[in-house]
């Protein structure tokens, strides 16, 4: 069961909404500034791709990307080989964003969708500071808005006025699958794509994430609240699944409830965890009420582990 949003709680709206222009200057000014002095302007570790033309052959070494094997180097040598790539001076990145029903949970002044557009919107505008192509894809029953890939602030500037903008109402369950396989139609050239979602999907999705990482740098970005594996002590509460809109009566207060609760959302964890370990990419989890500089850091600090 998804929590509903009617269980968000704590923090006051903001005082104005949100225009294109305004969020891009509060994330220059809040975000960008700040992680200029802690990653020295450099974040081709976090926003690097892995390149498309052959630069070398290696032997291999313990923590090498499996999937750039060159099986038929080994099998001649019987030493296994690891093709090396020139890194394109140009990315092309796609920016994939989950706006189903389920992302509107959290706190009234910052549910997992604006964390989600916060993110979003500070990776569009690094990419587009270091002269890269930036589309975007959001989806909430299926695709619901496509950004061919384009340079610039007016392109950052389109994104965010998407992001800003509300979704459809859906009470459909998020399926991720065929998400994923029509970013792999959209996505012609080898790209660098970002999944940014809370992994709440309809099973079965697992197979297109590994083909679409087969041929593209994918980072999967899961956006959490801590609310939602563990509910406050509210007594009989109606809860309601923000994806199918069914309610049930449960006592919050029950000891039970609340320990199942918590082992079934260790239990889906660690099953997302496990799927995206299996395509061979990264999982990068934000929560929403953490520092978007820290979350930048640390998967700067993650990636550069991930690619070494």
């Amino acid at each position: 069961m998804v929590p509903a949003t009617e269980l968000s709680a704590g923090g006051a709206a903001p005082a104005r909404p949100d225009t294109p222009e305004r969020l891009l200057r509060r994330l220059e000014w809040q975000v960008l500034r700040r992680l200029d002095g802690r990653l020295q302007g450099d974040y081709r570790t976090l926003l690097r791709g892995e390149g498309v033309d052959l630069r070398d052959l290696r032997e291999y070494e313990p923590g090498d990307d499996l999937r750039h094997l060159d099986w038929n180097v080994t099998a001649r040598t019987d030493v296994p080989h690891i093709r090396t790539y020139a890194e394109d001076r140009e990315l092309t990145a796609w920016l994939v964003l989950d706006r189903s029903s389920s992302m509107g949970f959290g706190r009234a002044a910052r549910p997992k969708r604006r964390a989600a557009t916060d993110l979003l919107t500070t990776l569009a505008l690094v990419l587009a500071r270091g002269g890269n192509r930036v589309g975007a894809v959001l989806f909430g029953d299926g695709v619901e808005v496509t950004i061919p890939p384009r340079h610039g602030r007016a392109q950052v500037l389109a994104i965010a006025r998407a992001l800003l903008a509300d979704p459809p109402p859906s009470h459909v369950p998020t399926d991720l699958g065929p998400v994923l396989r029509a970013v792999a139609g959209m996505a012609r050239h080898r790209s660098l794509v970002f999944v940014v979602s809370d992994f709440v999907t309809r099973p079965g999705w697992e197979r297109s994430l590994t083909l679409l990482a087969r041929r593209h740098e994918v980072v999967a970005v899961q956006v959490v609240d801590a609310a939602e594996g563990d509910l406050p002590d509210a007594g009989l509460v109606a809860i309601e699944d923000a994806e199918t809109g069914q309610q049930v009566l449960v006592d919050t207060g029950d000891p039970v409830f609340r320990k199942r609760l918590r082992e079934l959302t260790i239990a889906r964890q660690q099953r997302l965890v496990e799927t995206v370990a299996r395509a061979g990419i990264p999982l990068h989890v934000v929560s929403t009420d953490e520092d978007l500089v820290a979350a930048f850091v640390r998967m700067a600090h993650l990636r550069g582990r991930w690619h070494r």
